[in-house]
This record gives C-alpha cells, sequence and structure tokens, in this order.
C-alpha cells in the first residue's frame, strides 16, 4: 500500500513539475497577447483582461463592450474552447473583433492555454 501512495505522489509530482514548465513556456508567448490584453483583474486596454478567463463565459467580463457574436457564441473558456479560438478567432466566432490571425502551433496554444489558466 506504501508503494501506491509514493507512486500516486510521484506521479502528482511529476504531472505538476510539467504542468508548470508548460505554464511558464505559455507565460513567455503571452508577451504577444500582452500588447492588447491585461492579467490584472478589471484593467481593459485595446481588449478585456484575460484575468481570471478560464471557466468564464465569452463575452461577459465587466467594462468591456463585446460584440454580438461574442456574447453569443455560447462557449465557456476552457481548454478545448481556447484551443479552437486560438487557433483561429475568425473562424472559432466569426464577427468577432479580434484582430489576431490565430496560433498554429498546437503546442503553443497548450502551452498559453496552461498560463491563462494560472491568472
Amino acid at each position: 500500500m506504501r508503494s501506491i501512495v509514493y507512486f500516486l505522489v510521484f506521479i502528482s509530482a511529476s504531472m505538476n513539475a510539467a504542468f508548470a514548465q508548460e505554464a511558464n513556456a505559455g507565460k513567455t508567448l503571452f508577451q504577444e497577447c500582452a500588447a492588447c490584453h491585461s492579467i490584472k483583474p478589471g484593467e481593459i486596454l485595446t481588449a478585456p483582461s484575460l484575468a481570471g478567463i478560464y471557466g468564464r463565459k465569452a463575452g461577459s467580463s465587466d467594462g468591456f463592450r463585446y460584440t454580438n457574436a461574442m456574447k453569443k457564441s455560447g462557449y465557456t473558456w476552457n481548454e478545448e474552447s481556447l484551443d479552437v479560438y486560438l487557433a483561429d478567432p475568425q473562424a472559432a466566432i466569426p464577427g468577432n473583433r479580434m484582430p489576431y490571425s490565430g496560433m498554429t502551433n498546437s503546442v503553443d496554444r497548450k502551452n498559453l492555454i496552461a498560463y491563462l489558466k494560472t491568472i
């Protein structure tokens, strides 16, 4: 029984270390996003703050004027929806205003999403 507990602790620590590496890589990738998005709650630059984005309904952050397309998208930001959106924002939610052509590298998207989960 003790060996199972040690194994589970080891696996958990390994997974946490891998997530931390992904999040650190994502933090670097976020620098491109930081031109328009803040990570400070409530701070609106050209675009809404991404603080607390993970698990939030799209188009629902206070203080930002979203397009109807974004508000009516039905998206809740999670790994799957963020991955689809970041790959091609205009295809994911036609009519949104985000002037970004997308992140084609799936590993980069995974890392960026890992970072977004931490803010």
